[in-house]
């Protein structure tokens, strides 16, 4: 249920993950939630939709969610190596 999600103006505000050593032990989360970048990682790699994360961790908004997938994909494709 999307109504259950934080709104957002379409935008995310910077940065986008952040680090504490008191906070999960240094375990990079979403901004402003405690919820691990990993778990939506592992939600993904088992096959899960997006929408089951958001429904199971409803403090991270759509747009959260995708602006770190699309971080990762960046990241990735600056990586690729010409063949």
């Amino acid at each position: 249920m999307l109504e259950n999600h934080k709104e957002s103006d379409m935008s995310v505000k910077e940065p986008l993950i952040t680090t504490s050593p008191g906070r999960l032990s240094g375990t990079p989360v979403f901004a402003g939630t405690r919820v691990p970048v990993q778990t939506l990682i592992d939600y993904l790699e088992a096959g899960d939709s997006l929408e089951s994360f958001l429904d199971d961790f409803p403090s991270v908004s759509r747009e959260h969610a995708v602006a770190v997938l699309e971080l990762a994909k960046s990241a990735l494709l600056a990586k690729a190596v010409a063949a």
